[in-house]
Protein backbone atom coordinates (compact mmCIF):
# COMPACT_ATOMS: atom_id res chain seq x y z
CA UNK A 1 0.00 0.00 0.00
CA UNK A 2 1.11 3.55 -0.73
CA UNK A 3 0.52 4.54 2.90
CA UNK A 4 2.95 1.87 4.08
CA UNK A 5 5.60 3.11 1.66
CA UNK A 6 5.11 6.64 2.96
CA UNK A 7 5.40 5.43 6.53
CA UNK A 8 8.54 3.37 5.97
CA UNK A 9 10.43 5.81 3.76
CA UNK A 10 9.35 9.19 5.16
CA UNK A 11 7.52 9.04 8.48
CA UNK A 12 9.45 6.31 10.28
CA UNK A 13 12.85 7.97 9.80
CA UNK A 14 11.39 11.17 11.26
CA UNK A 15 9.73 9.38 14.16
CA UNK A 16 12.91 7.46 14.94
CA UNK A 17 14.76 10.73 15.49
CA UNK A 18 12.64 11.35 18.59
CA UNK A 19 12.92 9.77 22.04
CA UNK A 20 11.08 6.43 21.90
CA UNK A 21 8.69 6.79 24.84
CA UNK A 22 7.84 10.38 23.92
CA UNK A 23 6.92 9.22 20.42
CA UNK A 24 4.91 6.32 21.76
CA UNK A 25 2.94 8.64 24.03
CA UNK A 26 2.22 10.96 21.09
CA UNK A 27 1.02 8.01 19.01
CA UNK A 28 -1.35 6.86 21.76
CA UNK A 29 -2.70 10.40 22.17
CA UNK A 30 -3.30 10.73 18.43
CA UNK A 31 -5.02 7.33 18.29
CA UNK A 32 -7.18 8.28 21.27
CA UNK A 33 -8.29 11.45 19.51
CA UNK A 34 -9.04 9.53 16.31
CA UNK A 35 -11.12 7.05 18.34
CA UNK A 36 -13.53 9.86 19.14
CA UNK A 37 -13.91 11.11 15.57
CA UNK A 38 -16.30 8.98 13.54
CA UNK A 39 -15.03 10.10 10.09
CA UNK A 40 -11.48 9.21 11.09
CA UNK A 41 -12.58 5.71 12.10
CA UNK A 42 -14.60 5.28 8.90
CA UNK A 43 -11.59 6.29 6.80
CA UNK A 44 -9.32 3.83 8.60
CA UNK A 45 -11.86 1.05 8.23
CA UNK A 46 -12.14 1.74 4.50
CA UNK A 47 -8.35 1.58 4.14
CA UNK A 48 -7.46 -1.30 6.43
CA UNK A 49 -10.44 -3.52 7.26
CA UNK A 50 -11.65 -6.33 5.06
CA UNK A 51 -13.09 -9.79 5.60
CA UNK A 52 -10.98 -12.96 5.50
CA UNK A 53 -13.42 -15.90 5.73
CA UNK A 54 -10.70 -18.52 5.45
CA UNK A 55 -8.76 -16.99 8.35
CA UNK A 56 -11.57 -16.99 10.94
CA UNK A 57 -10.63 -18.66 14.22
CA UNK A 58 -12.61 -19.92 17.18
CA UNK A 59 -10.40 -20.13 20.24
CA UNK A 60 -11.51 -20.68 23.84
CA UNK A 61 -15.10 -20.29 22.72
CA UNK A 62 -14.49 -16.83 21.25
CA UNK A 63 -14.78 -16.11 17.53
CA UNK A 64 -11.96 -14.09 16.00
CA UNK A 65 -12.37 -12.77 12.42
CA UNK A 66 -8.71 -13.58 11.83
CA UNK A 67 -5.80 -14.54 14.10
CA UNK A 68 -3.71 -11.34 14.01
CA UNK A 69 -4.13 -9.13 17.08
CA UNK A 70 -2.53 -6.19 18.84
CA UNK A 71 -0.33 -7.37 21.69
CA UNK A 72 -0.57 -5.99 25.20
CA UNK A 73 2.01 -3.32 25.98
CA UNK A 74 1.14 -0.86 23.24
CA UNK A 75 -2.11 0.56 24.64
CA UNK A 76 -1.54 -0.13 28.31
CA UNK A 77 -4.61 1.74 29.55
CA UNK A 78 -7.17 1.09 26.82
CA UNK A 79 -7.19 4.66 25.58
CA UNK A 80 -7.62 4.05 21.85
CA UNK A 81 -9.35 0.69 21.43
CA UNK A 82 -11.74 1.73 18.60
CA UNK A 83 -8.79 3.00 16.56
CA UNK A 84 -6.90 -0.31 16.77
CA UNK A 85 -10.01 -2.18 15.64
CA UNK A 86 -10.29 0.28 12.73
CA UNK A 87 -6.73 -0.63 11.67
CA UNK A 88 -7.97 -4.16 11.01
CA UNK A 89 -6.70 -6.07 14.04
CA UNK A 90 -8.61 -9.30 14.62
CA UNK A 91 -8.46 -8.74 18.37
CA UNK A 92 -7.11 -6.04 20.65
CA UNK A 93 -5.36 -6.77 23.93
CA UNK A 94 -4.71 -3.94 26.38
CA UNK A 95 -2.57 -3.80 29.50
CA UNK A 96 -0.86 -4.96 31.45
CA UNK A 97 -3.27 -3.55 34.07
CA UNK A 98 -2.76 -3.96 37.81
CA UNK A 99 -5.15 -3.51 40.72
CA UNK A 100 -3.47 -0.26 41.76
CA UNK A 101 -1.93 2.38 39.55
CA UNK A 102 1.81 2.18 39.03
CA UNK A 103 4.36 4.60 37.64
CA UNK A 104 6.63 1.77 36.49
CA UNK A 105 10.39 1.99 36.25
CA UNK A 106 12.38 5.25 36.03
CA UNK A 107 12.90 6.80 32.59
CA UNK A 108 14.40 6.28 30.07
CA UNK A 109 12.80 2.87 29.72
CA UNK A 110 12.07 2.35 26.02
CA UNK A 111 14.74 2.17 23.32
CA UNK A 112 14.90 1.36 19.62
CA UNK A 113 17.52 -0.91 18.07
CA UNK A 114 16.86 -0.54 14.31
CA UNK A 115 19.84 -2.67 13.28
CA UNK A 116 18.03 -5.61 14.87
CA UNK A 117 14.44 -4.53 14.10
CA UNK A 118 13.70 -4.50 17.79
CA UNK A 119 12.95 -2.40 20.82
CA UNK A 120 14.30 -2.70 24.35
CA UNK A 121 11.53 -2.47 26.94
CA UNK A 122 12.06 -1.62 30.59
CA UNK A 123 8.70 -0.01 31.37
CA UNK A 124 8.04 -1.92 34.58
CA UNK A 125 4.27 -2.03 34.01
CA UNK A 126 3.13 1.61 34.31
CA UNK A 127 -0.66 1.82 34.16
CA UNK A 128 -3.66 3.72 35.52
CA UNK A 129 -4.94 0.89 37.71
CA UNK A 130 -7.92 -1.42 37.25
CA UNK A 131 -10.65 0.92 38.49
CA UNK A 132 -9.73 3.76 36.16
CA UNK A 133 -9.26 1.46 33.17
CA UNK A 134 -12.63 -0.17 33.87
CA UNK A 135 -14.27 3.25 33.94
CA UNK A 136 -12.70 4.07 30.58
CA UNK A 137 -13.90 0.79 29.06
CA UNK A 138 -17.49 1.08 30.27
CA UNK A 139 -18.78 2.65 27.05
CA UNK A 140 -16.41 1.02 24.56
CA UNK A 141 -17.77 -1.35 21.91
CA UNK A 142 -15.68 -2.78 19.09
CA UNK A 143 -16.43 -5.42 16.43
CA UNK A 144 -13.53 -7.69 17.44
CA UNK A 145 -12.68 -9.43 20.73
CA UNK A 146 -11.10 -7.36 23.49
CA UNK A 147 -8.55 -8.95 25.78
CA UNK A 148 -7.35 -7.49 29.07
CA UNK A 149 -3.91 -8.42 30.34
CA UNK A 150 -3.74 -8.42 34.16
CA UNK A 151 -0.60 -8.28 36.26
CA UNK A 152 0.47 -7.82 39.87
CA UNK A 153 1.07 -4.17 40.81
CA UNK A 154 4.69 -3.08 40.52
CA UNK A 155 5.27 -0.97 43.62
CA UNK A 156 8.96 -0.46 42.94
CA UNK A 157 12.09 -2.05 44.34
CA UNK A 158 11.86 0.01 47.52
CA UNK A 159 8.61 -1.74 48.46
CA UNK A 160 10.40 -5.05 48.92
CA UNK A 161 8.78 -8.46 48.60
CA UNK A 162 5.07 -8.55 49.35
CA UNK A 163 3.44 -11.51 51.12
CA UNK A 164 1.90 -14.09 48.82
CA UNK A 165 -1.67 -13.32 49.90
CA UNK A 166 -1.20 -9.65 48.97
CA UNK A 167 -0.05 -10.56 45.46
CA UNK A 168 -2.91 -13.02 45.01
CA UNK A 169 -5.42 -10.43 46.21
CA UNK A 170 -3.96 -7.94 43.72
CA UNK A 171 -4.74 -10.28 40.83
CA UNK A 172 -8.22 -11.05 42.17
CA UNK A 173 -9.17 -7.39 42.56
CA UNK A 174 -8.21 -6.74 38.95
CA UNK A 175 -10.16 -9.75 37.69
CA UNK A 176 -13.31 -8.71 39.55
CA UNK A 177 -13.01 -5.13 38.33
CA UNK A 178 -12.17 -5.76 34.70
CA UNK A 179 -13.61 -9.05 33.49
CA UNK A 180 -17.07 -7.65 32.67
CA UNK A 181 -15.43 -5.46 30.02
CA UNK A 182 -13.36 -8.21 28.37
CA UNK A 183 -13.98 -11.02 25.90
CA UNK A 184 -10.99 -12.83 27.37
CA UNK A 185 -8.46 -12.29 30.17
CA UNK A 186 -4.73 -12.90 30.33
CA UNK A 187 -2.92 -13.31 33.64
CA UNK A 188 0.60 -12.04 33.09
CA UNK A 189 2.69 -14.37 35.23
CA UNK A 190 6.05 -13.13 33.98
CA UNK A 191 6.98 -9.55 33.29
CA UNK A 192 10.51 -9.65 31.84
CA UNK A 193 11.50 -6.32 33.43
CA UNK A 194 10.18 -6.64 36.99
CA UNK A 195 11.94 -9.19 39.22
CA UNK A 196 8.81 -9.73 41.32
CA UNK A 197 6.77 -10.77 38.32
CA UNK A 198 9.27 -13.44 37.37
CA UNK A 199 9.84 -14.95 40.79
CA UNK A 200 6.35 -15.24 42.25
CA UNK A 201 5.02 -18.10 40.12
CA UNK A 202 8.34 -19.81 39.45
CA UNK A 203 7.45 -21.77 42.60
CA UNK A 204 4.73 -24.29 41.78
CA UNK A 205 3.24 -24.01 45.27
CA UNK A 206 2.64 -20.30 44.78
CA UNK A 207 1.25 -20.91 41.32
CA UNK A 208 -1.18 -23.46 42.75
CA UNK A 209 -2.36 -21.04 45.44
CA UNK A 210 -2.87 -18.29 42.88
CA UNK A 211 -4.87 -20.52 40.54
CA UNK A 212 -6.97 -21.93 43.38
CA UNK A 213 -7.84 -18.39 44.42
CA UNK A 214 -8.63 -17.36 40.85
CA UNK A 215 -10.82 -20.43 40.43
CA UNK A 216 -12.78 -19.43 43.51
CA UNK A 217 -13.19 -15.84 42.36
CA UNK A 218 -15.87 -16.58 39.80
CA UNK A 219 -14.00 -16.14 36.53
CA UNK A 220 -16.61 -15.79 33.78
CA UNK A 221 -14.40 -15.16 30.74
CA UNK A 222 -11.85 -17.36 28.95
CA UNK A 223 -8.53 -16.99 30.73
CA UNK A 224 -4.99 -17.38 29.37
CA UNK A 225 -1.76 -17.57 31.35
CA UNK A 226 1.14 -15.55 29.97
CA UNK A 227 4.45 -17.25 30.62
CA UNK A 228 8.11 -16.67 29.84
CA UNK A 229 10.32 -19.29 28.19
CA UNK A 230 10.93 -22.18 30.59
CA UNK A 231 14.38 -23.16 31.79
CA UNK A 232 13.87 -26.82 30.81
CA UNK A 233 11.22 -29.43 30.06
CA UNK A 234 11.00 -30.39 33.73
CA UNK A 235 9.98 -26.84 34.67
CA UNK A 236 7.41 -26.81 31.88
CA UNK A 237 5.94 -30.14 32.96
CA UNK A 238 5.73 -28.98 36.58
CA UNK A 239 3.89 -25.87 35.44
CA UNK A 240 1.44 -27.85 33.30
CA UNK A 241 0.79 -30.36 36.08
CA UNK A 242 -0.42 -27.52 38.30
CA UNK A 243 -2.50 -25.87 35.57
CA UNK A 244 -4.10 -29.18 34.59
CA UNK A 245 -5.77 -29.29 38.00
CA UNK A 246 -7.85 -26.23 37.14
CA UNK A 247 -10.97 -26.09 34.99
CA UNK A 248 -10.94 -22.45 33.90
CA UNK A 249 -7.61 -21.97 32.10
CA UNK A 250 -8.24 -21.84 28.36
CA UNK A 251 -4.68 -21.60 27.11
CA UNK A 252 -1.33 -19.88 27.21
CA UNK A 253 0.40 -16.83 25.81
CA UNK A 254 4.17 -16.63 25.39
CA UNK A 255 5.98 -13.63 26.86
CA UNK A 256 9.34 -12.12 26.01
CA UNK A 257 12.42 -13.76 27.50
CA UNK A 258 14.21 -11.51 30.01
CA UNK A 259 17.49 -9.88 29.10
CA UNK A 260 19.11 -9.64 25.70
CA UNK A 261 19.71 -12.55 23.35
CA UNK A 262 23.18 -13.16 21.90
CA UNK A 263 24.10 -12.15 18.40
CA UNK A 264 22.54 -8.68 18.26
CA UNK A 265 23.97 -6.34 15.63
CA UNK A 266 23.53 -3.27 17.80
CA UNK A 267 26.91 -2.39 19.34
CA UNK A 268 27.45 -3.75 22.85
CA UNK A 269 28.28 -0.31 24.25
CA UNK A 270 24.87 0.98 23.12
CA UNK A 271 23.06 -2.04 24.52
CA UNK A 272 24.78 -1.56 27.88
CA UNK A 273 22.90 1.72 28.28
CA UNK A 274 19.55 0.07 27.54
CA UNK A 275 18.19 -1.94 30.47
CA UNK A 276 15.33 -4.31 29.78
CA UNK A 277 14.08 -7.11 27.55
CA UNK A 278 14.24 -7.13 23.77
CA UNK A 279 11.03 -7.25 21.73
CA UNK A 280 10.74 -7.65 17.97
CA UNK A 281 12.82 -9.80 15.68
CA UNK A 282 15.47 -10.74 18.29
CA UNK A 283 12.80 -12.38 20.46
CA UNK A 284 11.43 -14.57 17.68
CA UNK A 285 13.62 -17.65 18.15
CA UNK A 286 13.04 -17.97 21.91
CA UNK A 287 9.29 -17.39 21.57
CA UNK A 288 8.97 -19.94 18.78
CA UNK A 289 10.94 -22.48 20.78
CA UNK A 290 8.68 -22.04 23.82
CA UNK A 291 5.60 -22.14 21.61
CA UNK A 292 6.68 -25.46 20.12
CA UNK A 293 7.50 -26.90 23.55
CA UNK A 294 4.13 -25.87 24.98
CA UNK A 295 2.22 -27.30 22.04
CA UNK A 296 4.09 -30.59 22.26
CA UNK A 297 3.52 -31.04 25.99
CA UNK A 298 0.11 -29.50 26.69
CA UNK A 299 -3.33 -31.07 26.37
CA UNK A 300 -4.24 -29.94 22.85
CA UNK A 301 -7.92 -30.78 23.29
CA UNK A 302 -8.13 -28.37 26.20
CA UNK A 303 -5.72 -25.49 25.64
CA UNK A 304 -5.01 -23.05 22.81
CA UNK A 305 -1.96 -20.85 22.29
CA UNK A 306 -1.37 -17.23 21.36
CA UNK A 307 2.08 -15.93 20.53
CA UNK A 308 3.79 -12.62 19.91
CA UNK A 309 7.44 -11.93 19.21
CA UNK A 310 8.96 -11.03 15.87
CA UNK A 311 5.74 -11.01 13.82
CA UNK A 312 6.53 -8.63 10.94
CA UNK A 313 5.32 -10.61 7.92
CA UNK A 314 2.78 -13.25 6.92
CA UNK A 315 5.57 -15.81 6.93
CA UNK A 316 6.39 -14.94 10.55
CA UNK A 317 2.76 -15.38 11.59
CA UNK A 318 2.35 -18.57 9.55
CA UNK A 319 5.40 -20.09 11.22
CA UNK A 320 3.91 -19.53 14.67
CA UNK A 321 0.60 -21.02 13.57
CA UNK A 322 2.36 -24.08 12.18
CA UNK A 323 4.17 -24.46 15.51
CA UNK A 324 0.85 -24.51 17.35
CA UNK A 325 -0.49 -20.97 17.81
CA UNK A 326 -4.18 -20.36 17.16
CA UNK A 327 -3.69 -16.60 17.57
CA UNK A 328 -0.71 -14.37 16.88
CA UNK A 329 -0.04 -10.85 18.04
CA UNK A 330 2.25 -8.01 17.08
CA UNK A 331 3.46 -4.72 18.46
CA UNK A 332 7.00 -4.01 17.30
CA UNK A 333 6.03 -5.09 13.79
CA UNK A 334 3.62 -2.15 13.58
CA UNK A 335 6.30 0.24 14.84
CA UNK A 336 8.65 -0.81 12.03
CA UNK A 337 6.19 -1.63 9.23
CA UNK A 338 3.37 0.87 9.77
CA UNK A 339 -0.41 0.73 10.20
CA UNK A 340 -1.02 -1.40 7.12
CA UNK A 341 0.95 -4.34 8.47
CA UNK A 342 -2.15 -6.24 9.65
CA UNK A 343 -3.74 -6.19 6.21
CA UNK A 344 -0.41 -7.22 4.64
CA UNK A 345 -0.11 -10.17 6.99
CA UNK A 346 -3.70 -11.33 6.56
CA UNK A 347 -3.53 -11.15 2.77
CA UNK A 348 -0.25 -13.05 2.93
CA UNK A 349 -1.77 -15.70 5.19
CA UNK A 350 -4.53 -16.22 2.64
CA UNK A 351 -1.92 -16.79 -0.05
CA UNK A 352 0.14 -19.16 2.11
CA UNK A 353 -2.89 -21.24 3.05
CA UNK A 354 -3.96 -21.45 -0.62
CA UNK A 355 -0.42 -22.42 -1.61
CA UNK A 356 -0.54 -25.32 0.84
CA UNK A 357 -3.98 -26.44 -0.33
CA UNK A 358 -5.76 -25.57 2.92
CA UNK A 359 -9.46 -24.81 3.00
CA UNK A 360 -8.97 -22.67 6.08
CA UNK A 361 -6.01 -21.43 8.09
CA UNK A 362 -7.12 -23.55 11.05
CA UNK A 363 -5.77 -26.59 9.23
CA UNK A 364 -2.26 -25.15 9.52
CA UNK A 365 -2.29 -25.02 13.34
CA UNK A 366 0.42 -27.32 14.63
CA UNK A 367 1.30 -28.61 11.15
CA UNK A 368 5.02 -28.54 11.97
CA UNK A 369 4.73 -29.40 15.65
CA UNK A 370 6.29 -32.34 17.42
CA UNK A 371 4.05 -35.25 18.37
CA UNK A 372 2.21 -34.79 21.66
CA UNK A 373 4.45 -35.75 24.59
CA UNK A 374 1.83 -35.96 27.35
Amino acid sequence: MLLDDIYRTILRPIFFQTEAEWMHDRAIAAAETASRIAPALWLCQALFVREYPSLAVEAAGVRFPHPVGLAAGFDKNGRAIPFWAALGFGHVEIGSVSADASSGNPKPRLFRIPLDEGIVVNYGLPNDGAARVAQRLAGVRIPVPLGINIVNTNRGLAAGCEPDHVIVDDYLRSIRTLQQHADYLVLNLSCPNTPEGRSFVSDTGRLRRLLEAVGGAGVTKPLFLKVAPFADSRSLDAFLNVVDQTRFVSGFAVNLPPGKPPGLRTPAERLAAMPGAVAGKPSEAAVNRTLAELYARMDRKRYVLMAAGGVFTAEDAYRKIQLGASLVQLLTGMVYRGPGVVREICEGLERLAARDGLRSLREATGAEAKPALR
